[in-house]
């Protein structure tokens, strides 16, 4: 399974630390974010990442490199001169994605998450991981129930890992748009499936956050 790391972003919320670099190239637990993410990806197997870059995008690449050194071949999505937000910008990248169901991540969220327990092709359009709400999200994103988006089921927050097919978007439109609204009509439609993670997750999307991660993640590696 290919995979692709949204990264594009400006991180606004971030502000100043991402004033001069990207927000996955900030530094948590002794390594970039999203370094994080390319180990799991790397140890559940997956050997081609995609990387969509815009804000910062030098350093970006620079960072990354050909992927080797984390055993990856990474190749980049140029979205400059303004990222394409999450739907948009994995639109723009499928032609690197191909026609077989893909897995996405955001590159601004940390997880333990173990990507082997992503389902190779999904049971519908696409596959999410939900998490418990955290406090800054307390109404959630989906209902879920028996393994499926939708229905009367409790509300759960949506990671941002998945797995899509490429059908998921047919009729869209080169440009900017987010990729919730696909998922939520995917969802009423019945084609969306769903794994919970009760472990570690966190949106890291202000500075508060992000301290908050690396004291734990420091405390992790203490032990």
């Amino acid at each position: 399974m290919r995979a692709m790391i949204l990264a594009a972003g400006r991180g606004e919320r971030m502000r100043p630390l991402t004033d001069d670099r990207p927000k996955p190239l900030l530094p948590v637990g002794g390594r970039a974010l999203i370094d994080w993410h390319l180990e799991a990806l790397a140890a559940a197997g997956v050997v081609e990442v995609i990387v969509n870059v815009a804000w910062q995008a030098e350093a970006l690449t620079d960072h990354l490199g050909d992927g080797r050194r984390w055993g990856l071949s990474i190749r980049i999505s140029d979205e400059r001169p303004r990222a394409l937000e999450t739907g948009g910008g994995i639109l723009r990248a499928l032609p690197l994605l191909g026609d077989a169901p893909f897995c996405v991540v955001n590159g601004d969220v940390w997880s333990d998450f173990d990507f082997r327990r992503l389902p190779a092709a999904p049971d519908g359009d696409a596959h999410l991981v939900l998490v418990d709400n955290p406090a800054h999200h307390p109404d959630g994103d989906f209902t879920f129930r028996n393994g499926r988006v939708g229905g009367d089921g409790p509300r759960l927050t949506f990671s941002g890992i998945g797995v899509y097919r490429p059908r998921l978007f047919v009729g869209c439109e080169p440009g900017a748009f987010r990729l919730a609204p696909l998922l939520h009509a995917a969802a009423v439609r019945g084609g969306v499936t769903a794994t919970y993670h009760g472990g570690v997750w966190c949106d890291v999307g202000t500075p508060e956050r992000l301290r908050a991660l690396d004291a734990e993640l420091g405390q992790r590696q203490r032990r």
